[in-house]
């Protein structure tokens, strides 16, 4: 039998609604396909429990809680029977007529590993998500393993903040786990790309960004490797890409590439 070349870690594409049984159905058939095709972890959309084209107050009156919730215990017994580790978006309550936009991740015996809120929220474009989400608190970064590697968590509008993935990178990231909801628009697909690479080029690292599927997101799931080569893509459907992820390959990359060793700024916060 021939060696496993690393860890198979899958993104999975589709387009939440507001009903959230409907998404964990979604949620569970996507990370029964990804596991059988032997993933280890299964990286999901923003907003996986709930999602409106408008953000709103049905937004915030469905979210709910990461300790105890139904939507956090649910992915948790999937984490637990199918052997796996799971990142996905959420609403969490916040008060104060706001929700966070949270991604959790979940270990395969079924325990939380690592939570992250939104810090950069989406008021561009038209947008203005600070509208209904309050903002994540600075604070260490937050990071899981998954076999030998160290996987961080960071959200969609997040991408565009290159210090977000830096400081992940600074605490060991190894790969980036970008769950996102990249609204669709003119030149958006193509900042969507350009981004995503350009976070695993500058820190020769694997990123997993799995976007929602069209018609309000952009789609184009990917997996990047740390050379910017692209792995695995997810066009416009509902569907779940795999990719083979290393620690050798990335070792193999910075021997050719040092730019991170040899790097003369380090990130600070600013407020």
């Amino acid at each position: 039998m021939t060696d496993v070349p690393g860890t198979a870690v899958a993104v999975a594409q589709f387009a939440p609604t507001n009903d959230r049984d409907a998404n964990l159905a979604q949620v569970s058939r996507m990370a029964s396909l990804a596991v059988d095709r032997g993933a280890r972890l299964v990286v999901f959309p923003e907003y996986s429990s709930f999602f409106l084209p408008e953000l709103g107050p049905e937004l915030v009156a469905a979210a709910e809680p990461v300790e105890g919730g139904a939507f956090v215990t649910a992915l948790s017994e999937l984490a637990d029977s199918l052997d796996v580790h799971l990142v996905a978006g959420m609403v969490e309550e916040a008060g104060g007529g706001r929700a966070h936009n949270m991604v959790v991740a979940v270990d395969p015996a079924g325990a939380l590993v690592a939570t992250y809120r939104k810090q950069h929220l989406y008021d561009a474009f038209g947008q203005k998500e600070s509208d209904w989400i309050a903002p994540g608190e600075l604070g260490e970064p937050q990071t899981f393993a998954v076999d030998d590697l160290t996987v961080g968590l960071q959200t969609c509008y997040d991408i565009r903040f290159p210090e977000v993935s830096r400081r992940l990178v600074d605490a060991g990231a190894d790969l980036l786990a970008v769950p996102a909801e990249w609204v669709r628009g003119p030149l958006k697909e193509h900042h969507w790309r350009t981004l995503v690479t350009a976070r695993a080029l500058e820190n020769t690292v694997y990123v997993a960004a799995a976007d929602q599927a069209p018609p309000i997101a952009a789609g184009n799931s990917m997996i990047i490797d740390p050379m910017g080569v692209e792995l695995a893509t997810i066009g416009e459907t509902t569907d779940v890409a795999l990719a083979w992820v290393s620690k050798e390959r990335i070792g193999e990359v910075r021997r050719i590439n040092p730019a991170l060793a040899v790097r003369r700024y380090a990130v600070s916060e600013r407020w």
